[in-house]
């Protein structure tokens, strides 16, 4: 699995030297890379969110799903401007594979807080047309149950008080392998 992880990382970060021109080790070959499968590419640079963008569904075989990730990560993400070449050297990058979603069945608000696994969920949250997901990395920032579902609604456009019954919950876990730091 370690092999995969490698290989994912070094897709990843082909797919956005390319766009630079710049010519990379060419990347194993698995026959996982053909199966369908999610992903999300996150970029960071000095421990600090710079793109992340995924798929919930395996949709698409692996290797593509990474490199457009990667490109979607890198080029399209809302939050930030498109990454620079000059920045390209200090950004690490990290693929995440999912499991397929699994929903959740609760009762009330605190009964659904009270089933999410702090460090293991990634937590898709969906009322009405609203969606939102976290991966299971951003508990090491929202470590508390509360908070992390205050933020996925506010995520999702609504209040963090939010809370009727056309909210639905699903939960996913991954395998992730990051680049050393720069």
């Amino acid at each position: 699995m370690a092999e995969l992880g490698a290989t994912l990382l070094t897709l990843a970060r082909n797919a956005i030297a390319a766009r630079f021109g710049q010519a990379q080790s060419p990347a194993d070959d698995y026959p996982e890379l053909h199966k369908p499968a999610a992903t999300f590419v996150t970029l960071t640079q000095h421990g600090n969110l710079r793109g992340c963008i995924g798929s919930l569904e395996a949709w698409r075989p692996l290797a593509q799903d990474v490199h457009e990730n990667a490109l979607g990560a890198a080029f399209r993400d809302p939050r930030f401007a498109p990454l620079t070449a000059d920045e390209l050297p200090i950004t690490r990058v990290e693929v995440s594979l999912l499991t397929p979603a699994e929903p959740i069945f609760f009762t009330s608000e605190a009964d659904a807080l009270a089933q999410l696994r702090p460090e293991i969920d990634g937590v898709i949250f969906t009322a009405g047309q609203r969606r939102s997901t976290f991966l299971p990395q951003v508990w090491e920032q929202l470590p508390g149950p509360a908070s992390f579902m205050a933020h996925l609604k506010q995520k999702a456009g609504l209040p963090a008080n939010y809370w009727g019954s056309d909210v639905r919950l699903e939960r996913y876990t991954v395998k992730k392998w990051k680049e050393a730091a720069p």
